[in-house]
């Protein structure tokens, strides 16, 4: 079992900055990578980016590439998503997950954090 926490969220102007942290708990050992997924209301969770736990590998959505970083700390065993230049439409719970390798499903998720930007 993996446990993870999102901490982070909050209520952000337009143009501003907020960075996510989701700290991992438990058999991380088995961790291949991490990934954060978000969803808005009436919307389907989407994914967002992801981290392979050992070579660093990033994926971006096209949505939020040159704005947001995905990175980790891996004595801490803990993953971040800086986000820059958030726009209204980043607004959504986002979600921290973790799969165990590159052909299974993410399968250990967050409680989520919640993430608003105003216009």
């Amino acid at each position: 079992q993996v446990q993870l926490v999102e901490s982070g969220g909050g209520l952000v102007r337009a143009g501003g900055s907020l960075r996510l942290s989701c700290a991992a708990s438990g058999r991380t050992f088995s961790t291949y990578a991490m990934g954060w997924f978000r969803q808005a209301p009436g919307k389907e969770r989407e994914f967002v980016a992801s981290i392979t736990w050992s070579g660093g590998r990033t994926v971006y959505a096209d949505s939020v590439k040159g704005r947001f970083t995905i990175s980790r700390a891996g004595a801490q065993n803990t993953v971040y998503l800086q986000m820059n230049i958030l726009k209204p439409e980043d607004t959504a719970v986002y979600y921290c997950a973790s799969r165990s390798s590159s052909y299974t499903p993410y399968d250990y998720w967050g409680q989520g954090t919640q993430v608003t930007v105003s216009s």
